[in-house]
């Protein structure tokens, strides 16, 4: 059989898809050679679900490659996956991102290689600095800044495929975007498990609002910063002051929230009430007044009654969010939700969701609506499409250059996307 590189398949978040581009670095340098990467998540149980699945058509199309599977889901459940007669190798999170993992794959590794390495990630205390250079397109940069996560939210496995959270300090960032800049990118994405969780574990304990700061200050460059997923109730008063004074500080948040309910809240033990969350949507707009808001909100948490639900759904509108991602609640074994009596018939949950999803297209056709006849900064992500302050899509007929950020009026819509 020829040499071959290795083929790579994501699921899941950002971050592991951030840690896909590492992995292939990492394997590339090893000499890795006729190897299917699965880098799995475990969010969800339809999310392991489908993890299986792709490895099984991944096997069907790679005959003789040999299979690695790694990511949350390796890590949570790394039985299921060895017991899968299509997988040669199973690593865990840690392990996927050290060189010696790769190193010891050499184009005969099975056989010499343990099949199950999956250490107790609970014990990592620092974040793995291998960084790389960007990934995606050529016109927008991720950033690893933040894994692990150290609340317990009683519907989450995450925390045990991550382990507890831990920061890459603020130099090592602040260097990795003077390079990016360096390199071209207009946009920096910072990325994380419990991105406002970042620096809790550093010497004097800085918050993100600290970091953002200091990356705007000390990277005058750089066009575009961009945050990811947060949780609101962490926000932190430099981060809101950034909010009010940055600029280059994109106007989008993704925020945690997961529901609307206090009851439903106080039993997924989240640390916010819904009151606390429309108090940062309303602060955070004030500050910013073209500031627009993502969140995940799951559907059909164990208990939920028609009243809770309908405070889920009112909070849509509440705190004016746009880009939902509604998750139907899915039972995860491990977990203390998976516990709790009293749950909500699948149907139920279906039916809510797509309420939810209902919900949120409105809100998304509203803001759309809105911006036509507004001038907006877009970067281009290839020659007809860009992306808004916002996040929001446009789409251009004649070709622009990709990666450079284009000044245009809008004028009309097409489907999901603006035109210009």
């Amino acid at each position: 059989m020829s040499a071959k590189p290795p083929v790579f398949a994501t699921l899941g978040c950002r971050l592991n898809a951030y840690e896909t581009e590492a992995m292939k670095d990492l394997a590339a340098k090893a000499g890795v050679e006729n190897a299917v990467v699965v880098n799995t998540c475990a969010v969800t149980a339809e999310a392991v679900r489908k993890g299986r699945q792709e490895i099984r058509r991944l096997r069907r199309d790679n005959p003789d490659a040999k299979i690695i599977v790694t990511g949350c889901a390796a890590q949570t459940e790394p039985e299921t996956f060895n017991a899968m007669s299509e997988v040669d190798l199973v690593i865990g999170n840690t392990e996927k991102m050290q060189p010696e993992t790769w190193s010891a794959m050499g184009p005969d590794f099975i056989g010499q290689t343990e099949r199950v390495q999956v250490d107790d990630i609970m014990s990592v205390t620092e974040t793995a600095g291998h960084l790389i250079d960007g990934f995606g397109t050529r016109s927008r940069a991720y950033v690893q800044v933040q894994n692990g996560c150290d609340h317990r939210c009683t519907f989450c496995i995450i925390p045990y495929g991550r382990g507890n959270s831990r920061s890459v300090p603020a130099g090592v960032v602040v260097d990795q975007i003077k390079r990016l800049v360096d390199k071209g990118f207009n946009e920096v994405v910072l990325t994380g498990v419990d991105l406002t969780s970042w620096g809790a574990d550093l010497p004097a304990a800085p918050r993100l609002g600290d970091l953002v700061m200091r990356i705007l200050k000390l990277v005058p460059d750089l066009p575009r910063l961009r945050i990811s997923s947060i949780d609101s109730i962490e926000a932190d008063d430099a981060l809101m002051e950034a909010i009010a004074t940055e600029n280059r500080l994109m106007p989008h948040l993704h925020l945690s929230l997961q529901h609307g309910d206090d009851l439903i809240l106080k039993r997924m033990a989240r640390r916010h009430l819904r009151d606390d969350a429309i108090r940062f949507c309303e602060e955070a707009k004030k500050l910013r007044p073209d500031m627009t808001y993502g969140a995940d909100i799951i559907a059909g948490f164990p208990t939920e009654t028609d009243a809770h639900f309908e405070n889920s759904l009112k909070l849509v509108t509440d705190c004016d969010l746009t880009w939902l991602h509604v998750f139907p609640y899915s039972k995860r074994e491990g977990t203390p939700a998976a516990r709790i009596p009293n749950k909500v018939d699948g149907n139920v949950i279906k039916a809510r969701a797509a309420q939810l999803r209902s919900a949120g297209d409105a809100q998304v056709r509203k803001h759309l609506d809105a911006q036509i006849g507004r001038t907006h900064s877009i970067l281009m992500e290839n020659p007809h499409m860009g992306r808004t302050e916002q996040f929001t899509e446009v789409s251009f007929a004649a070709p622009q250059t990709e990666g450079a950020i284009v000044t245009a009026k809008i004028i009309g819509l097409n489907g999901s996307q603006l035109t210009a």
